[in-house]
């Protein structure tokens, strides 16, 4: 029996507003628990290319499924509420917001879904102490480190047990020592929660720790 692909992008095409053709027909799917590291040189669409898998874009032409839900076929608030239930989201930048605490961060996408929020901090706890940031979730984010604050946006990407994660560039800002460290965290944490993953990255080291390496070009996608 087939197992069917948690993210399918079938033949997009996709261009900026100048008319240049980022992307034609570029196909690809990812199965359950499976991670995929897309690298490229700047300006390629590697970002697009999540934008578009989060139904945050849409393409030109051709399909974005997700678990078999074609995301152009839904409105927006309805690409928003799949989004919440469904995706979790690691960015370069962190996005962690100052004046909340650790744990409160972690607990926003709980809070989003109106879930009960004394059982949100009790599992915000729990994933903090998962990526070694136990006893923190009363602190606040001007007290850590770049590479604490990633294992925070980790936890907090996590924590609704996405099916999908979108990780754009999750080490861009730390050296390379604390990368090599917050990606092996990252994939054994993707591994625990038997979640997908979509990983957007300059750095080998980052890649290597895939499934699958490929390399996005002008001509598609090709074998990393």
């Amino acid at each position: 029996m087939t197992t069917q692909p948690l993210l399918s992008l079938a033949d997009l095409r996709k261009s900026l507003p100048n008319g240049r053709v980022l992307f034609d027909g570029l196909s690809l799917h990812v199965a359950p628990g499976e991670v995929v590291a897309i690298m490229g040189e700047s300006g390629v669409g590697k970002s697009t290319l999540l934008n578009l898998a989060a139904g945050l874009d849409v393409p030109d032409a051709g399909q974005v499924l997700l678990e078999g839900t074609d995301l152009a076929a839904l409105d927006e608030d309805a690409r928003a509420a799949l989004r919440s239930r469904m995706i979790g989201f690691v960015f370069q930048a962190f996005h962690i917001l100052p004046h909340l605490t650790l744990g409160q961060n972690v607990a926003l996408p709980l809070a989003l879904l109106r879930e009960d929020p004394a059982q949100n901090m009790a599992r915000a706890a729990q994933l903090l102490a998962s990526v070694g940031l136990e006893g923190r979730a009363a602190d606040y984010p001007a007290a850590l480190s770049g590479g604490e604050l990633q294992r925070v946006a980790i936890a907090r990407a996590l924590i609704h047990r996405p099916a999908l994660i979108l990780a754009d560039e999750p080490t861009g800002n730390l050296d390379p020592e604390t990368a090599a460290r917050v990606l092996a965290l990252l994939v054994a944490q993707l591994r625990e929660a038997g979640a997908g993953a979509l990983l957007v990255t300059h750095s080998d080291v980052a890649a290597a720790s895939a499934d699958r390496i490929l390399r996005l070009t002008s001509a598609g996608l090709v074998p990393g």
